[in-house]
Protein backbone atom coordinates (compact mmCIF):
# COMPACT_ATOMS: atom_id res chain seq x y z
CA UNK A 1 0.00 0.00 0.00
CA UNK A 2 1.12 3.35 -0.52
CA UNK A 3 0.67 5.44 2.40
CA UNK A 4 1.42 9.55 2.90
CA UNK A 5 1.24 11.75 5.98
CA UNK A 6 -0.33 15.42 5.66
CA UNK A 7 -1.41 18.95 7.15
CA UNK A 8 -4.61 19.98 5.87
CA UNK A 9 -6.01 23.59 6.30
CA UNK A 10 -9.97 24.72 6.66
CA UNK A 11 -12.11 24.31 4.51
CA UNK A 12 -12.06 27.96 3.43
CA UNK A 13 -8.30 27.99 2.36
CA UNK A 14 -9.55 24.77 1.01
CA UNK A 15 -11.84 26.38 -1.25
CA UNK A 16 -9.41 29.35 -1.88
CA UNK A 17 -7.02 27.01 -3.46
CA UNK A 18 -8.95 24.94 -5.26
CA UNK A 19 -10.15 27.89 -6.93
CA UNK A 20 -6.77 27.54 -8.73
CA UNK A 21 -6.13 24.25 -8.70
CA UNK A 22 -9.60 23.24 -10.95
CA UNK A 23 -8.15 25.18 -13.77
CA UNK A 24 -4.18 25.02 -13.54
CA UNK A 25 -3.42 21.75 -12.00
CA UNK A 26 -4.48 17.98 -13.79
CA UNK A 27 -3.99 16.03 -10.47
CA UNK A 28 -6.39 18.67 -8.51
CA UNK A 29 -9.10 15.88 -8.28
CA UNK A 30 -6.22 13.03 -6.50
CA UNK A 31 -6.32 14.81 -3.02
CA UNK A 32 -7.82 17.79 -1.51
CA UNK A 33 -5.20 20.87 -1.08
CA UNK A 34 -2.75 20.17 1.83
CA UNK A 35 1.40 20.13 3.49
CA UNK A 36 3.06 17.12 2.93
CA UNK A 37 5.01 16.20 5.84
CA UNK A 38 5.76 12.62 4.18
CA UNK A 39 5.70 11.97 0.92
CA UNK A 40 4.31 8.69 -0.39
CA UNK A 41 5.82 5.66 1.23
CA UNK A 42 5.27 1.93 0.92
CA UNK A 43 4.39 -0.46 3.82
CA UNK A 44 1.86 -3.35 4.16
CA UNK A 45 -1.50 -3.09 5.31
CA UNK A 46 -0.39 -4.90 8.80
CA UNK A 47 2.10 -2.21 9.28
CA UNK A 48 -0.48 0.20 9.43
CA UNK A 49 -1.23 0.23 13.42
CA UNK A 50 2.40 0.79 14.20
CA UNK A 51 2.39 3.55 11.29
CA UNK A 52 -1.00 5.16 13.13
CA UNK A 53 0.82 4.90 16.41
CA UNK A 54 4.41 6.65 15.70
CA UNK A 55 1.86 9.37 14.00
CA UNK A 56 0.35 9.73 17.19
CA UNK A 57 3.52 10.16 18.71
CA UNK A 58 4.46 13.12 16.88
CA UNK A 59 0.95 14.62 16.90
CA UNK A 60 1.32 14.45 20.59
CA UNK A 61 4.58 16.21 20.87
CA UNK A 62 3.70 18.88 18.60
CA UNK A 63 1.43 21.69 19.50
CA UNK A 64 -1.47 23.36 17.14
CA UNK A 65 0.59 25.79 14.78
CA UNK A 66 -0.15 28.96 13.38
CA UNK A 67 0.49 29.36 9.40
CA UNK A 68 1.01 32.56 7.24
CA UNK A 69 0.86 32.51 3.69
CA UNK A 70 1.94 35.97 2.26
CA UNK A 71 2.86 35.38 -1.22
CA UNK A 72 2.46 32.77 -4.61
CA UNK A 73 5.79 30.97 -5.75
CA UNK A 74 7.36 28.52 -8.07
CA UNK A 75 10.13 25.46 -7.39
CA UNK A 76 11.20 26.59 -11.21
CA UNK A 77 13.08 25.92 -13.28
CA UNK A 78 13.77 22.38 -11.20
CA UNK A 79 9.63 21.98 -11.67
CA UNK A 80 6.75 23.76 -13.07
CA UNK A 81 4.88 24.32 -10.02
CA UNK A 82 3.06 27.10 -8.90
CA UNK A 83 2.16 27.33 -4.98
CA UNK A 84 1.01 29.52 -2.44
CA UNK A 85 3.74 29.59 -0.02
CA UNK A 86 3.83 28.88 3.21
CA UNK A 87 6.38 30.96 5.92
CA UNK A 88 8.36 28.05 6.94
CA UNK A 89 7.66 27.64 10.89
CA UNK A 90 9.92 25.46 13.41
CA UNK A 91 6.75 23.65 14.60
CA UNK A 92 6.41 22.88 10.83
CA UNK A 93 10.03 21.79 10.35
CA UNK A 94 10.00 19.88 13.50
CA UNK A 95 6.92 17.45 12.22
CA UNK A 96 8.43 17.13 9.00
CA UNK A 97 11.90 16.49 10.71
CA UNK A 98 9.77 13.64 13.05
CA UNK A 99 8.99 11.90 9.27
CA UNK A 100 12.11 12.25 7.68
CA UNK A 101 15.05 11.83 9.21
CA UNK A 102 15.55 8.37 8.01
CA UNK A 103 14.11 5.87 10.75
CA UNK A 104 10.10 6.26 9.66
CA UNK A 105 10.29 4.98 5.94
CA UNK A 106 13.23 6.56 4.56
CA UNK A 107 15.03 9.96 4.36
CA UNK A 108 12.72 13.22 2.13
CA UNK A 109 14.19 13.38 -1.30
CA UNK A 110 14.19 17.07 -1.36
CA UNK A 111 14.10 19.90 1.14
CA UNK A 112 10.85 20.74 3.04
CA UNK A 113 9.07 23.83 1.45
CA UNK A 114 5.47 24.12 2.98
CA UNK A 115 3.14 24.96 0.56
CA UNK A 116 -0.05 24.45 -1.20
CA UNK A 117 -0.04 23.47 -4.44
CA UNK A 118 -1.90 25.59 -7.39
CA UNK A 119 -0.55 24.99 -10.70
CA UNK A 120 1.22 22.02 -12.27
CA UNK A 121 2.34 19.87 -15.42
CA UNK A 122 2.19 23.34 -17.69
CA UNK A 123 3.65 24.32 -20.57
CA UNK A 124 6.59 26.31 -20.16
CA UNK A 125 4.78 29.30 -21.57
CA UNK A 126 1.37 28.54 -19.87
CA UNK A 127 3.27 27.87 -16.43
CA UNK A 128 5.10 31.75 -16.82
CA UNK A 129 1.70 32.78 -17.41
CA UNK A 130 0.10 31.30 -14.98
CA UNK A 131 2.96 31.79 -12.62
CA UNK A 132 2.75 35.77 -13.44
CA UNK A 133 -1.41 35.83 -13.41
CA UNK A 134 -1.05 34.47 -10.21
CA UNK A 135 1.63 36.43 -8.24
CA UNK A 136 -0.29 39.23 -9.82
CA UNK A 137 -3.44 38.31 -7.67
CA UNK A 138 -1.82 37.63 -4.59
CA UNK A 139 -2.77 36.59 -0.98
CA UNK A 140 -2.20 36.76 3.24
CA UNK A 141 -4.08 34.34 5.06
CA UNK A 142 -3.17 33.06 8.44
CA UNK A 143 -4.66 30.01 10.32
CA UNK A 144 -3.82 27.62 12.42
CA UNK A 145 -3.24 23.93 12.05
CA UNK A 146 -4.49 21.33 14.38
CA UNK A 147 -4.50 17.83 12.87
CA UNK A 148 -1.98 15.70 11.01
CA UNK A 149 -3.89 12.75 8.66
CA UNK A 150 -2.41 9.29 7.28
CA UNK A 151 -3.62 9.06 3.57
CA UNK A 152 -3.82 6.15 1.65
CA UNK A 153 -3.67 6.17 -2.39
CA UNK A 154 -6.81 3.72 -3.87
CA UNK A 155 -6.41 2.26 -6.89
CA UNK A 156 -7.65 4.60 -9.27
CA UNK A 157 -4.81 7.42 -7.80
CA UNK A 158 -7.04 9.02 -5.25
CA UNK A 159 -5.83 9.80 -1.52
CA UNK A 160 -7.83 9.50 0.63
CA UNK A 161 -7.49 9.93 4.51
CA UNK A 162 -8.03 6.90 7.11
CA UNK A 163 -7.05 8.75 10.24
CA UNK A 164 -6.66 11.80 11.97
CA UNK A 165 -4.56 13.06 14.79
CA UNK A 166 -5.02 15.87 16.91
CA UNK A 167 -1.59 18.06 17.83
CA UNK A 168 -0.88 18.53 21.37
CA UNK A 169 -3.45 15.50 22.57
CA UNK A 170 -2.13 11.94 23.66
Amino acid sequence: MKFGIALFPSKKLQDTVNQYRKRYDARYSYIAPHITVKEAFEADEHEKPQIEEFIRSVAAKHQPTEIEIKKVSSFAPKKQVVYFKVEPNETLSSIHDAFNEGGFYGEASHPFVPHFTLAQEETAQKFEDTLSHLQMIGIEHSETLNKISLCVQLENGIWHVTETFKLGQQ
